[in-house]
């Protein structure tokens, strides 16, 4: 398709899904803001900001909390990646799309086809729009696809390796291993984060003075594997490294169908780490990788803060999911707590309450509407999230919504400030009281005081998604399907006697 096509055709789709002839005019001289829209990948709460873990050092992440406002209660709608970042792209619920994998690309879902990402909606505000690093999912948008999807591309960031694997892990699986590489920090600079803060920066001293910007920045780290140079492992002297909190018997109160749900990974359960003595190794590892990433994200404010762009621009930073490091018995993500579902969510510019924090629950598909709100323009009618807009001006307010996080069809958690409610496919559920159990140990929807909270589960299960479309086509990696009363993972039937706890 011709590049000239582009905006008409952006146009035609805006039209399309319900907006007016009078939203699709371009915008007066810069009214909007730029907005710098930065990713990491498969970061929990382990940053300052969210106080996850007491030793992690993030001065950048705690610098642009400052600036901004800080989400404490924010949630993934999906805890793997293609999922995740599509549904906040789409502004739409994987369970409204079908796309809950980590197959097929976003275009090749009937329910995406044509439908206005948000990258494409601020195009059509006159926008012009860059990515580099991670912001779709790797391979969910084909070559010849890109044009569409922004303006300009930059580097995607390829990971280094090592000659040979740190780590021999049960699954051989090259990007699971952790440790120190490269072996300098003047390597520091052929990491893939390093290259793609390279690119914003490049982007920002050459971003247009005549019409808004919307840069997309999408980190690699810490998503495995978790690599960084000795100096940012000396900030975690292993002696002193803090680990997270486990109970033993944390599982004994949960359903088995909750581990349908990560039945066969390459990210190893709790007991290998622990039996090869590579549980410490992997939380110094995963700390690194943070403190390496967020240096990085320095590099960009500090540019940022250079260019003659930072009184316009709003800083957007987000994370695809959460990631265990023991919790529950595993590693990685794909579970419906809230070490998995709970992401860093902060904003900062024009406009933003500083140094402001809220604890309502809000969601990454929200981002669509409020930067179409900020943007000056009328969110498409079709959007499942809700623009934050209110609390950015206003902390303190409230809202009425939860936080709804959605694994495979029919696999849902609802959270609350204070709740969290599971309900799984075949029917069973959880219930924490996050106030009283912030590491989720006790299940109170089984055991003799289970009448208690009935009224609980009532108020939270009403707001199941009520739509659950099943898994779209070409579905695959990490797919859990029902066929004839028997649960297949990823092709295979389930067999509980073949449980890896």
């Amino acid at each position: 398709m011709s590049r000239r096509l582009i905006p008409v055709v952006i146009i035609c789709m805006l039209a399309a899904h319900g907006l007016t002839a009078g939203d699709q005019s371009l915008p007066s001289p810069r009214p909007e803001p730029n907005i710098l829209f930065i990713a990491v990948d498969d970061l929990n709460d382990w940053i300052g900001p969210l106080g996850g873990h007491a030793q992690a050092r993030t001065p950048n992440f705690d610098r642009l909390a400052r600036r901004g406002i800080v989400f404490t209660n924010a949630h993934t709608q999906a805890p793997l990646c293609n999922p995740s970042r599509t549904s906040l792209l789409s502004g739409l619920r994987p369970s409204t799309t079908g796309l809950y994998t980590l197959q097929p690309g976003v275009r090749a879902v009937p329910r995406l086809r044509d439908h206005v990402m948000l990258p494409q909606f601020l195009a059509a505000r006159g926008y012009q729009t860059f990515s580099t690093g991670k912001i779709y999912h790797d391979g969910s948008i084909r070559p010849a696809e890109r044009a569409r999807e922004f303006d300009e591309w930059g580097t995607n960031g390829p990971m280094p390796y090592p000659p040979a694997k740190l780590v021999a892990t049960p699954d051989p699986i090259k990007a699971m291993d952790w440790g120190v590489f490269p072996n300098s920090e003047a390597e520091d600079k052929t990491q893939a984060d390093w290259l793609i803060a390279d690119a914003a920066i490049d982007y920002l001293r050459k971003a247009p003075a005549d019409r808004p910007f919307f840069l997309g920045a999408g980190f690699r780290l810490p998503h495995v594997p978790c690599f960084a140079s000795p100096r940012w492992f000396e900030q975690y002297p292993e002696a002193t490294l803090a680990m997270p909190p486990v109970l033993a018997t944390d599982r004994d109160d949960i359903p088995d169908f909750a581990w349908y749900l990560h039945w066969k990974l390459p990210e190893p359960r709790l007991s290998w780490l622990q039996s090869s003595g590579q549980w410490r190794p992997l939380v110094r590892a995963y700390l690194a990788s943070i403190s390496f990433m967020d240096s990085q994200l320095g590099r960009v404010l500090d540019a940022l803060e250079a260019s003659p762009h930072a009184a316009t621009t709003i800083v957007v930073l987000w994370s695809d999911h959460g990631w265990h490091l023991g919790e529950k018995g595993i590693t990685g993500k794909n579970t419906l707590w809230e070490r998995s579902t709970r992401v860093p969510l902060l904003m900062a510019g024009p406009g933003i309450a500083k140094g402001a924090r809220s604890a309502e629950p809000v969601e990454l598909l929200d981002l669509y509407p409020t930067l179409a709100e900020l943007s000056g323009g009328e969110a498409p009618r079709d959007l499942e999230g809700h623009s934050l807009v209110p609390l950015l001006r206003n902390p303190r307010a409230t809202r009425p919504w939860p936080a709804i996080t959605t694994h495979n069809q029919g696999n849902h958690s609802v959270r609350s400030r204070r709740w969290r409610y599971i309900r799984y496919a075949n029917g069973e559920e959880e219930l924490y009281d996050l106030r009283r159990d912030p590491n989720e140990w006790r299940n109170l929807a089984r055991g003799r005081d289970a009448n208690r909270y009935r009224a609980v589960m009532r108020d939270h299960a009403r707001w199941l998604p009520k739509t659950n479309a099943p898994p779209v086509a070409g579905s695959a990696a990490r797919l859990l399907v029902q066929q004839d009363g028997q649960w297949f993972w990823e092709g295979k039937p389930i067999q509980a006697a073949e449980l890896e706890r």
